[in-house]
């Protein structure tokens, strides 16, 4: 098989129902399969599979094991030349896939890509999670090409160039099986968050390429499983990544970041208690507390990406604070930072 669609579903029933007529219709094509792994949902997700699309081989797992590792399992059980990375909310477009394929298949140095994310409620907009691909500051903290923080921007073609990324989505994210393997695959312990993000810095550190590919475009509900104002979202945000940051980081950064997001960390839940967001000020406390209980259990994996890392210059790390510019220059969209 070529291509390997992946569903990880979690009491997706609905979004399944809605959104796999349309992938059917736009991905079944020669050596491309859609696949269904269920991490023991409640609802009627599996009953409503075999009724709806009994064409669509169905993964049972016997428990919720989360995103990164129901993924894990799910595709150790998928031979694939390709895989694809793709959530219950994501609404494909006619020939969304081609351009993906067509890029990898010719550009053999690229791990993984992602196509253009639009927002389904808001469809001239780019979506939260992934925009038109994404990238980190010198602290950690994420952006997009069309989103920056809240911020988010209009789709005027403005990204619509083929450009290399630091991190590509994983509502639709597209990686070689064998540079998804060799990097150790999505880290189980995340659960959930940022596990595709510490995944793509894993294959970027190996000299491996990420891109986003704007010809193809999805849209995605997004907030479907957990919602953006959701504390127990916001703890597994922070602690996940303070965990990737301590994996990854050069030795030579790795004291002065963790000095630095000490402070931002606690600025951050300063806010929340000014804006009475209670859950969210204790969410990022109990972060900290978990990221330091859980820190000597990462070790063996930081002292294993360092010694396979072939590279510690990656561009799309950008090197700058976000922080700094966002809220004191107010530079607001991708183009602003980058031009600055």
């Amino acid at each position: 098989m070529k291509i390997a669609i992946v569903i990880l579903n979690w009491n997706g029933s609905g979004m399944l129902k809605r959104y796999m007529p349309t992938l059917l219709k736009y991905s079944l094509i020669d050596g491309v399969q859609v696949i269904v792994a269920d991490n023991d949902s409640k609802d009627d997700s599996m009953e409503m599979m075999q009724r709806e699309f009994p064409q669509v081989p169905f993964i049972r797992l016997e428990k919720n094991w989360g995103f990164a590792k129901g993924y894990n399992m799910a595709l150790r059980q998928v031979e694939a030349e390709y895989y694809i990375l793709l959530n219950s909310d994501v609404e494909v477009t006619e020939d969304w896939m081609l351009p993906l394929v067509n890029y990898m298949d010719v550009h053999p140095e690229v791990a993984a890509c992602q196509p253009k994310l639009r927002a389904l409620n808001n469809p001239d907009e780019f979506e939260y999670a992934g925009g038109a691909g994404g990238y980190m500051d010198r602290w950690g903290y994420m952006f997009c090409r069309g989103r920056v923080f809240d911020c988010i921007e209009k789709d005027n073609g403005q990204y619509d160039t083929i450009a290399p990324v630091f991190w590509a989505t994983g509502a639709c994210l597209m990686v070689r099986s064998a540079d998804y393997w060799a990097a150790g695959g999505l880290d189980d312990r995340f659960f959930a968050h940022q596990e595709e993000i510490d995944l793509c810095w894993r294959m970027r550190s190996r000299n491996r390429g990420i891109v986003c590919i704007p010809e193809s475009v999805v849209y995605h509900v997004g907030g479907a499983t957990l919602n953006k104002s959701n504390p127990y979202k916001t703890f597994l945000n922070f602690r996940n990544n303070l965990l990737m940051l301590y994996k990854n980081l050069p030795e030579c950064e790795l004291k002065k970041v963790m000095r630095v997001r000490f402070w931002l960390d606690g600025l951050a839940a300063l806010m929340f208690l000014l804006k009475f967001h209670w859950g969210d000020f204790k969410a990022v406390l109990r972060a900290r507390c978990e990221f330091r209980r859980l820190k000597p259990e990462f070790a063996d994996s930081r002292r294993e990406n360092l010694e396979e890392a072939s590279t510690t210059s990656i561009p799309e790390r950008v090197d700058f604070s976000l922080l700094w510019r966002y809220y004191i220059k107010r530079q607001k969209t991708y183009s602003s930072l980058m031009t600055h």
